[in-house]
């Protein structure tokens, strides 16, 4: 069972003194609810003690107290004598609503729903399934259909690619998890963007990963001398990258950068994962970029999930054949294949993709602007930067209430990821991750319930004080 200090949740937690007339126990019980929903405090997660996390705080003891009977109350803590308190999710969590209850407006996933594409697709699938029900169905490497579908995929983008590159997975974030258990052992450092893909960053703690940060800003894209130093100076075992409208900073990454980095990763012996699942979601049309792998070595990783559909949890990974191999050998410790059906679709799917991408980037640009629009009208305060590609915009607040934000915004309906989500250690609390992936009447809803949080928020507003908050973000 992991185990958090109390040094380690205060710095999580950030400013959570709201100002307002809220007694204090329970601003400590909200952050750390916060926390636990977002999934920055990990399930089965062993708490402070209280009297440590009190002096931390700076509070009494009582406060802690009253804190955690709050947590207990409400299913997200569970507290054992002589065990202490351990983070938990109630049965009933308000992240998924009663069936009773007003719907709540999902902004903390950025998909979209399915191209209409996936019926035939789908009615075909059905169709071609008999001829192979005489199989077992265990296929951990992928159909060979399917797998010279996504090699011609990659070759059609200008990195030529044969089937028996690519490794069929159940989803991009099997993909991830998968690379990084095989290829990375526990203690290892590995390099990621600062913010990132949270389930990524949730998978390589997985595996037991010392995470080596890199700043990505959405005024100047990637620190390239942070790079550099941070591969020379750590020589990661892996690093984690998405190189191609990054999310959450929609930001892609220069050509001569790609190149410099994958020389200096290979001469330090770090494999280099390409997580490429928003790389053909270009919204300002200046052409299609080549592959991250065409600059070098990489391991690329795809899917289905943003372009076409979440619910066709199919993805692959592109790599040399030795990798492939390893992979696959690997496998069975967490799956035994990716299902047959799934997998017949996506390979019909594929045959209309170009087309659907070009449907794709066409609503998405429309939720961009729309989006921009809706947030110069309702928080004219807040800034939204240029996006060029993907579905989600890293939006300025101004001051640090992400946290005390997104609480507010659950209260007008609205389940939106806090900035900090995407960050490491507390990071990021003046910005919002907003996907523009939704239709006009939910952006709408979705914009009209921020402003209504935000309200709330500013009437009892951010004071720096002697908080370091301000420094880190």
């Amino acid at each position: 069972m992991n185990s958090l200090s109390a040094r380690a949740l205060v710095v999580m937690m950030g400013e959570w003194r709201h100002g307002g007339s809220n007694a204090a126990y329970m601003a400590v019980a909200d952050r750390i609810r916060l926390l636990i929903m977002d999934g920055r405090i990990l399930t089965s997660t062993r708490l402070p003690a209280e009297r440590e996390l009190a002096l931390a705080l700076g509070v009494s003891r009582t406060t802690v107290t009253a804190a955690y009977s709050s947590l207990r109350e409400g299913g997200y803590v569970e507290s054992t004598r002589g065990s202490g308190s351990v983070a938990q999710l109630p049965h009933r969590s308000t992240l998924i609503p009663d069936t009773a209850a007003p719907q709540m407006l999902d902004f903390s996933k950025s998909t979209m729903s399915a191209a209409p594409e996936v019926i035939a697709a789908s009615r075909l699938a059905a169709e071609q399934l008999p001829a192979y029900l005489g199989e077992s169905g265990f296929d951990p490497v992928g159909l060979p259909v399917l797998r010279e579908a996504i090699a011609q995929r990659y070759t059609d983008r200008g990195l030529p690619t044969s089937s028996d590159q690519i490794m069929v997975t159940l989803g991009a974030q099997h993909a991830i998890a998968l690379i990084s258990r095989t290829l990375m052992s526990r203690g290892d450092r590995a390099l990621m963007e600062n913010p990132s893909y949270p389930h990524a960053l949730d998978a390589l703690r997985a595996a037991g990963a010392r995470l080596v940060p890199v700043g990505v800003s959405t005024e100047t894209g990637w620190d390239a001398l942070a790079v550099e130093q941070a591969i020379q100076r750590t020589s990661p075992s892996l690093a984690y990258l998405m190189p191609d409208f990054h999310n959450p900073t929609g930001q892609s990454m220069p050509d001569e950068l790609r190149g410099k980095l994958l020389e200096l990763a290979a001469r330090h012996g770090t494999a280099v994962i390409a997580d490429e699942t928003m790389a053909e979601l270009d919204l300002d049309g200046t052409g299609n970029r080549l592959p991250f792998a065409a600059h070098g070595n990489a391991i690329s990783v795809g899917s289905v999930g943003k372009t076409v559909w979440g619910g066709l949890r199919t993805g692959w990974i592109r790599a040399d054949h030795a990798t492939i191999r390893q992979l696959v050998r690997a496998r069975s410790a967490g799956d035994l294949g990716t299902p047959l059906l799934e997998q017949l679709v996506v390979t019909n799917v594929l045959e209309d993709f170009p087309s659907i991408l070009d449907d794709r980037r066409t609503s998405l640009r429309a939720g961009r602007e729309h989006l921009s629009t809706l947030l110069g009208e309702h928080l004219p305060s807040w800034h939204m930067p240029h996006t060029p590609g993907g579905m989600t915009a890293w939006v300025g607040l101004g001051q640090p209430v992400s946290s005390q934000l997104v609480l507010a915004a659950r209260n007008e309906g609205l389940v939106i990821a806090a900035g900090p989500r995407f960050g490491m250690d507390g990071a990021f609390e003046r910005f919002l991750r907003i996907p523009f992936s939704g239709n006009a009447a939910e952006l709408e809803r979705g914009v009209s319930a921020l402003a209504a949080a935000w309200s709330t928020v500013m009437r009892h507003p951010f004071s720096p004080a002697s908080s370091e908050l301000a420094n880190v973000v």
